[in-house]
């Protein structure tokens, strides 16, 4: 894991959800109070594999969660891709 680094600026833009991350909100029963929770507690970040892309790491039920987005520079707003726990072989 990366070092805990400054948030950069799109972490507090408005949010906006796709429709995975609706869909992996049943799948992974969470909704998006939770959601927004875990944002609001994310304690790291490192890019993603995709360009333009961010890994949030955060916690949600006592378990190590990741929180991808992909900031829009041009209206200012971070898009909420999917959320997932880590595996415990992960952590």
């Amino acid at each position: 894991m990366s070092k805990k680094r400054k948030r950069p600026i799109w972490w507090d833009w408005d949010l906006e959800f796709t429709p995975h991350v609706f869909k992996r909100m049943v799948d992974r029963q969470f909704d998006e109070l939770d959601l927004r929770l875990m944002l609001e507690r994310a304690f790291d970040h490192r890019p993603d594999v995709v360009e333009g892309r961010w890994i949030l790491l955060t916690r949600h039920r006592e378990r190590l969660w990741e929180v991808v987005v992909e900031p829009d520079n041009e209206v200012k707003l971070t898009v909420v891709i999917t959320a997932y726990p880590v595996s415990e072989t992960e952590e």
